[in-house]
């Protein structure tokens, strides 16, 4: 062996100069366990595929990403499997924890640095009292009720000197929070956006940031008393020297890169590689000025502005292959300090006796307050068990403090084992207290039949996922027939996907004020919407507002909205763009398949999918001569009533023609099994005989009524391609029954089943037409139309769970004060 090389845990660790890089294959009679390189390897493998087995194991039981890397952490450590000599020897000796260590805490650099880039500090000074009361509880009445049992138990209880020395500093350990474990368990419970998420991570930001100054000073006054390194002025001066670096040199570069990006494209590989050199340069100068070295990178991170183009091209980037490879060897290398044989009963008793403290008083930390501001037990103790979560930056903090000396290696591992016990049992227990979707479960009718026989104002709500998406929204807005008397309220809601940062949004854009630059995406679309607004003032109010959101949880901004505006309808896109030349453009994105999925399971109200196929947004103005053609299949059921009601709204536009084809079942064994529902007979036949009165008055044969006999689906989707080219748009209702006749053989070729049997069709690569199309579903209640075969059954079978609550006066909800003011919410109001 040559000279050492390293050390480990106080030990030397030789390394041999020779053979420390690679092998030359086993060909050569070259061992792989050997050699460094090859070594690192098998390590992350094993790491990263134990990791993903654990979490699939657990992904049933609920549980987080990092459940299953501390799992595997503690598998590969000398708990488990490391606890045999020989495994250790071969593929965890000691030599390799030179190199692997490297490489791990290289991960954790990076990673958080990430965690900077995803936290929004503006949503700190947005905080409204509510979070400011809970996060300022939630740090110090852990901080004061831990720190005062630990001096109780200092003084009363006989334990080992060691213990004794840091009992203090596990106190305070154990008392701060973090935000990036707040914001990571709320994602993986698809609560991120949230009423309750919104509030947890507003509060979490607050008593995370006092947590982080608490803890970077200890570890300065520390480092300076144990005589190795600089001295507590000279760290302060660096620290400060660091930070002014930070914010006026390396953001402002940021910012200019973020200028000159190009608007839709890719950020320049030169801008990504400026920043992760800016992101070793700051973790040096940390090293250099006494700071741990994640310090500087995760400050930088801070300094990154929001969201795209630059944050979201970082987190692109650098997510995946941190989260999925690096962040499991840094597990691995977490593992090794576990031994779980070698702790005392008596430590662990101690130790825990504090763990549970701090997880008691952060609950009640967070539960009161939420109380005092009359919010509901259930949801106010879901919060309080969100905020006591633990995660991996409590876990490089304990690191960092058992490096500097602050707790010992079995308290260490005690805390690690208790982090795993408590946020295991809390992400389960969350799940089954807080489920946001009940609360879209609505006892009024919300539907534009209903507010048809009102003759009331038509409230709306469309989503736009992007920019192709406003023509169509805009010319079905000018069919709806807004006037002075009957007048739309209409909401235009910009979905984006929530990248590059943690923090949901939700802009509320008001004319004349300042813009921001989380809606710097949004202004073609809100002004092409505000240009509409102004050219039919007093007949339409049009509110914009930028959402965003995880895909997962984007439903629930959509229903909240949407239960809040007390709305008729939401209208969505649907995931599929055809161009201007009629051909499918091969856009299907799951992800926002999945959000129009979830509005459809959710919406407290009717919902329509706007199938755009070009003939919408490329067909004239109503200003002309020119008449709108606009067809309506109607079969049977409410969400054929729903589309009638819209379509008769329409039939008073001058300038649109209305064609109604009823297609009504010829068959005498349909009649005869049908028979027994009168009342939905009824019903349908009340609104066809509105419809043909409509017909009547306008006169001038403007509207047309075709009564179509067929007999099974052959003849339905025969008549129905027959006469698709001779409209701009169609009008379906999106569910039947599957046992009727008309749609036996459907249900096998449903390729779209949000669309129903009718959209599916109409949709179809196999439908030469450019027919756009809108899918109505009429407000769904409990227990309504649930059958094994229909749409609806595979809406709710296959969108992501939702939650729970009811539909109770807004004025007497803690969640109507959420809505109605913004600081509580993080809500902004900008200016287009």
């Amino acid at each position: 062996m040559n000279e050492s090389t390293a050390t480990h845990n106080g030990r030397w660790v030789c390394m041999d100069r020779k053979e420390a890089i690679r092998s030359r294959g086993v060909f050569f009679g070259d061992s792989p366990f050997k050699y460094a390189t090859s070594i690192l390897y098998v390590q992350l493998s094993i790491s990263a595929l134990l990791t993903s087995f654990l979490q699939w194991i657990l992904n049933p039981l609920g549980q987080s990403a990092f459940i299953s890397q501390m799992l595997a952490g503690i598998v590969l450590g000398p708990s488990v499997i490391g606890f045999d000599n020989v495994f250790v020897k071969t593929v965890f000796p000691r030599t390799s924890f030179y190199v692997s260590g490297t490489f791990a805490f290289f991960g954790c650099m990076l990673f958080m640095f990430l965690v900077g880039v995803k936290i929004d500090l503006g949503s700190i000074t947005n905080s409204g009292k509510r979070a400011l009361a809970i996060g300022l509880c939630c740090f110090f009445i852990p901080l004061l009720l831990n720190t005062s049992l630990a001096l109780i138990l200092q003084r009363t209880v006989k334990m080992e000197p060691v213990l004794h020395k840091s009992i203090i500093s596990i106190a305070v350990f154990q008392s701060s929070s973090s935000f990036y474990v707040t914001a990571c368990l709320l994602s993986d419970l698809k609560l991120l956006n949230s009423e309750l998420g919104r509030l947890a991570v507003s509060s979490s930001m607050i008593s995370g940031m006092l947590s982080w100054i608490v803890l970077v000073l200890g570890f300065m006054v520390r480092q300076s008393t144990l005589g190795v390194g600089f001295t507590l002025p000279f760290m302060a001066i660096g620290l400060c020297f660091m930070l002014v670096v930070i914010a006026f040199i390396l953001r402002p570069v940021m910012r200019s890169m973020v200028r000159h990006a190009n608007r839709g494209r890719a950020v320049k590989e030169s801008y990504i590689f400026s920043v992760f050199v800016m992101v070793l340069c700051c973790a040096f100068l940390g090293e250099f000025i006494g700071q741990h070295f994640m310090l500087g990178p995760m400050i930088l991170g801070l300094a990154v502005p929001d969201g795209p183009p630059l944050g979201s091209a970082l987190v692109d980037k650098l997510d995946s292959y941190v989260s999925l490879i690096l962040l499991p060897s840094y597990f691995v290398f977490s593992g090794a300090s576990i031994n779980l044989p070698s702790i005392q009963m008596k430590t662990f008793g101690i130790v825990w006796l504090l763990v549970l403290s701090s997880f008691f008083a952060k609950l009640i930390g967070a539960v009161v307050p939420s109380l005092l501001c009359k919010m509901p037990v259930v949801d106010a103790l879901a919060l309080g068990l969100v905020l006591s979560a633990q995660g991996i930056t409590d876990i490089l903090i304990w690191q960092h403090g058992m490096m500097l000396l602050l707790i010992d290696q079995q308290s260490y591992s005690i805390m690690v084992i208790s982090t795993i016990v408590l946020t295991g049992t809390i992400t389960p227990i969350v799940r089954l207290l807080y489920d946001p979707s009940k609360r879209y479960v609505s006892t009024k009718k919300r539907n534009i039949e209903h507010a048809s026989e009102h003759d009331s104002e038509l409230r709306l709500l469309a989503c736009i996922h992007r920019q192709d998406n406003t023509p169509s929204i805009i010319r079905l807005l000018e069919v709806s027939n807004a006037t002075i008397k009957n007048p739309i309220c209409f909401y235009v809601v910009h979905l984006i996907r929530l990248a590059g940062r943690s923090t949901p949004l939700l802009i509320t854009h008001r004319p004349g004020e300042r813009n921001s630059s989380h809606s710097n995406h949004s202004n073609y679309i809100i002004n092409a919407f505000q240009l509409f607004e102004q050219q039919n003032h007093g007949k339409v109010m049009m509110t914009a507002i930028t959402a965003m959101a995880p895909c997962a949880s984007m439903h629930d901004d959509i229903c909240s909205l949407a239960l809040e505006k007390r709305v008729c309808m939401v209208i969505v896109p649907f995931h599929k763009h055809w161009s201007h030349h009629g051909a499918d453009d091969a856009l299907t994105s799951n992800p926002l398949r999945t959000v129009n999925l979830n509005i459809l399971k959710n919406a407290p109200c009717s919902v329509g999918i706007l199938v755009d196929r070009g003939a919408l947004s490329r067909t004239i103005s109503l200003s002309s001569k020119t008449p709108y053609s606009v067809g309506m299949f109607f079969v049977e059921g409410p969400d054929d009533r729903e589309a009638l009601a819209y379509a008769i709204r329409m039939a008073q536009q001058p300038n649109v023609r209305i064609t109604l084809v009823r297609l009504r079942d010829s068959s005498q064994e349909s009649q005869e099994s049908n028979s027994g529902d009168d009342k939905n007979k009824q019903l349908d036949s009340d609104m066809v005989g509105k419809f043909k009165s409509v017909a009547k008055a306008a006169g001038k044969k403007r509207h047309h009524f075709k009564d179509k006999g067929v007999k099974n689906s052959v003849e339905v989707i025969s008549a129905v391609r027959s006469m698709a080219n001779s409209y701009d748009l169609i009008l379906v209702g999106r569910r039947h029954s599957s046992e009727s006749s008309l749609f036996v053989g459907l249900t096998e070729w449903n390729e779209y089943p949000e669309l129903g049997f009718i959209g599916d069709v109409l949709a179809s690569a196999d439908t030469k037409c450019g027919v756009s199309l809108l899918v109505v579903q009429q407000q769904s209640f409990e227990g309504q139309n649930n059958e094994p075969n229909s749409p609806r059954y595979f809406i709710m079978n296959n969108a992501s769970a939702g939650s729970i609550h009811v539909d109770i006066p807004r004025d007497h909800d803690y969640r109507g004060k959420v809505k109605l003011d913004s600081k509580e919410t993080n809500r902004k109001s900008i200016g287009a």
